[in-house]
């Protein structure tokens, strides 16, 4: 049987990390689960040891998501990679269909896949479906042309909607949150670049180059997995009771209160827009564009990183 290696990363969500280990027991028969951990304060890494012996734990720095990543594949020894957020529950048979599916002849040229992710409240999130993020699609998206034409190829190429969700399918790109890549990609892509994205755009920058290495990445929803998101951020109501709630957290180095901390993942979560347009389309478009795509994402920036500020004030987290 191949042996997959589970790679996830926590800072300060020990409860559903505990979950998500638990959940993983008797998913598949040949897993190792590697945990890297960065800088918890919340006691994860004790409970790691304490309850989860035969887990690999990797205490690191907060040096980012990719860097962790990085450290995780240096270990890993399994024929597959499945990169799982704390906050990711694979469906009973989900591992082994995935490897069942990679290893059939006529499936060679799949490098990746993603699964039907499923988010707390039943909806499906399509964070989990989604087309590369062209000047174009992105302001299709947020002008909100994809809902009003969600069957569109030309307008809803964002969350690439006008595909059929209950049929398989090509796709450009997930999240990490549950991303299975075999190892012949992984060899021929290589590690994630942790030079350029801390947080945020690393799955998409990951994605874009397992394509740009001839492999395709395959959306499969005959297999499932849930997904809490918001664990971290605390932004989302159906997942407000597990969401991280330690006061300080170690970010690079420092020790910042959560608020700082929310404020400087919405910072990241546009920042990476920026860096992913400069590393791949940058020299694809003429310059009046760039200059266009470069503003808008630090408008959009500011707008985040104020809202973030207002509702920390709102629910008053320092």
């Amino acid at each position: 049987m191949k042996k997959v290696s589970v790679l996830i990363v926590n800072i300060n969500t020990k409860d559903v990390l505990k979950l998500c280990l638990e959940n993983l027991k008797d998913s598949y028969e040949n897993l190792e689960v590697i945990v890297a951990d960065a800088d918890s304060l919340d006691g994860s890494q004790e409970m790691v040891e304490t309850e989860f012996p035969r887990v690999k734990l990797l205490k690191l720095p907060n040096y980012g998501l990719a860097f962790a990543l990085n450290k995780c594949l240096e270990v890993a020894t399994g024929d597959y990679y499945l990169y799982l957020g704390t906050d990711g529950f694979p469906k009973e048979g989900a591992i082994k269909g995935l490897v069942d599916y990679f290893e059939a002849p006529e499936h060679s040229d799949v490098g990746a896949a993603a699964v039907k992710l499923v988010l707390r409240s039943g909806i499906q999130d399509m964070d989990g479906h989604r087309g590369f993020p062209t000047p174009f699609v992105s302001m299709t998206h947020f002008l909100g042309l994809d809902k009003v034409f969600s069957k569109s190829k030309t307008f809803a190429g964002y969350f690439m909607t006008y595909e059929d969700l209950d049929k398989e399918h090509e796709i450009d790109t997930c999240i990490t949150h549950f991303l299975f890549v075999s190892g012949k990609a992984t060899q021929k892509v290589g590690k994630w670049d942790e030079e350029t994205f801390f947080l945020y755009g690393e799955d998409i920058d990951y994605c874009y180059r397992i394509k740009k290495a001839g492999f395709k990445l395959m959306y499969l929803p005959q297999f499932r997995a849930e997904h809490w998101k918001g664990v971290t951020i605390g932004i989302r109501k159906e997942t407000q009771d597990v969401a991280m709630r330690v006061p300080i957290v170690k970010f690079r180095d420092q020790e910042v209160t959560l608020g700082k901390f929310r404020v400087e993942l919405q910072k990241l979560s546009t920042n990476a827009m920026e860096l992913f347009y400069r590393k791949h389309y940058f020299k694809k478009y003429p310059l009046i564009v760039s200059i266009f795509v470069i503003a808008t994402t630090r408008i959009l920036k500011v707008y985040r990183m104020n809202k973030q500020r207002y509702v920390n004030w709102r629910k008053g987290i320092k």
